[in-house]
């Protein structure tokens, strides 16, 4: 049944695009974008908000798969290796040498356009809907505008300075130029605190593959936190850890990843096939494997710590050579129902906000505490007993190796870790021989920069 909702949910929002490439070439009025017959009633317009999500999860940028935010996010930072020597685009993320033509690097880009594009889509249908219901338009709306934000949130952390892109007509927005990044962010604050409002507290199915008030809440605790609002990025995740009613840290690792898990904040289920991209991706089962985790990354653990035994595996070649790889999925390939699901955000991640939100607010003990709730999960020391009184800046470093930690391979956190604490010249210098300071931002696609010349210049050192 799941399936068939999606594959509707999928094959309307087709017609409501429809019209967007022949924009190129034929003068049709803007509005013709979006399908009024979509959003004739609550069934046809949940369908075509359900084809946003089964969009997200096979497109590249969040599907989890190689040319994902998760997988590159990896690659560029100090976690994921390449072994693949075929794959070209893959080394260029590994050695953050990534050229203008680099087709991970396109992909990225237009596919979380595509999903901006959806969910903008979605917002103007609804906005002229006589035949959707008041009560499902606010839930249809908040679920559109956490999307958006979301989106423009890794855009504008990948690239810079972004086009803010608002609405489906092609003519505007073809030719828009970048948006300063503090723009970007204004938007997104916007965005995520209407959803706030719009979105109930509950999850409006049985899974949590569509987001919630608590989403949009974590969501924009962690956009606080890239801002340097403390004290609102503090507020907003202790919200989210208070919801007790919803959440909780599981303590078997094990369960974490598992689908509607209590730590999902928000998960993408699978399509056909029944198992996880990043299970597909990341399981090594032959070699040479695609990708594997660093010695770096392995090394940052301590024996003691039970995600070394829960998150991580290896596989031996006939040689003995051990690569190992996340284990945070469990299955590489299955058949349906799938018992995993994507997770994009989870409550783990809430506790680290706060723990960095109140130690920069020298709330050294609260703070403590909070760091304290992972670390004990993880049967590693608590900091409260080994290091009570620990300074500042010595606790804001175990903050962000503990972030390491629990988020590795996972989103692109440490990519974009490193980016905002300024670390990424001194951590990855000493690692990477091509490293340069400005490999800290993507480029613009070349195909992007030929069809907008108003997107120039490029990034830095490109």
């Amino acid at each position: 049944m799941k399936v068939h909702y999606r594959l509707i949910g999928v094959l309307t929002l087709c017609f409501c695009l429809a019209g967007c490439r022949e924009f190129v070439d034929i003068d049709l009025p803007s509005s013709m974008i979006v399908d009024k017959a979509v959003f004739g009633d609550d069934q046809t317009a949940i369908s075509a908000l359900k084809g946003m999500y089964y969009s997200m999860d096979n497109n590249n940028f969040a599907s989890g798969h190689i040319y994902s935010v998760t997988a590159i996010g990896g690659l560029v930072a100090d976690e994921l290796v390449s072994h693949n020597i075929a794959a070209t685009a893959d080394f260029e993320f590994y050695e953050n040498e990534i050229t203008l033509n680099n087709s991970g690097n396109a992909s990225i880009w237009s596919s979380a356009y595509n999903t901006i594009y959806m969910a903008n889509a979605i917002l103007e249908g609804l906005e002229t809907s006589d035949g959707v219901t008041r009560e499902l338009k606010k839930q249809l709306r908040g679920e559109a505008l956490f999307v958006r934000a979301f989106s423009l949130f890794y855009l504008v952390n990948l690239y810079g300075d972004v086009p803010l892109v608002l609405t489906t007509d092609y003519r505007k927005n073809a030719l828009l130029p970048r948006e300063a990044k503090t723009e970007v962010y204004t938007q997104i604050i916007i965005d995520l605190e209407e959803a706030r409002e719009l979105l109930s507290i509950e999850y409006v199915d049985s899974d949590r593959t569509r987001p919630n008030h608590y989403t949009a809440t974590a969501l924009l605790a962690r956009v606080y936190l890239y801002q340097e609002e403390w004290q609102k990025a503090e507020t907003m995740a202790s919200e989210v850890i208070e919801a007790t009613q919803t959440y909780e840290l599981l303590q078997d690792l094990d369960h974490v990843f598992l689908a509607n898990s209590r730590e999902a904040l928000w998960q993408i289920m699978p399509d056909v096939g029944g198992n996880t991209n990043e299970g597909n991706l990341f399981i090594i089962q032959a070699t040479p494997p695609r990708v594997a985790l660093t010695e770096q990354l392995l090394s940052d653990f301590s024996p003691e710590d039970e995600r070394t035994q829960h998150w991580i595996s290896f596989f031996e070649d006939e040689n003995g050579r051990r690569y190992y790889y996340p284990y945070k999925y469990k299955i590489k390939t299955s058949t349906d129902p799938p018992t995993e699901y994507s997770m994009v955000l989870r409550y783990a991640e809430q506790f680290l906000i706060q723990a960095e939100a109140r130690a920069q607010q020298d709330k050294l003990g609260e703070a403590i505490a909070d760091l304290d709730k992972i670390r004990g999960r993880a049967a590693i020391p608590l900091i409260a007993d080994v290091q009570p009184g620990i300074g500042k800046t010595a606790l804001l470093d175990t903050i962000l190796q503990e972030r390491r930690r629990e988020l590795f391979t996972e989103w692109g956190h440490r990519w974009l870790d490193l980016k905002r604490t300024h670390t990424a010249d001194a951590i990855l210098g000493t690692l990477k021989p091509t490293w340069q300071a400005t490999d800290v931002l993507f480029p613009i696609p070349e195909n992007e920069m030929i069809r907008n010349p108003n997107l120039k210049p490029n990034n830095d050192g490109y």
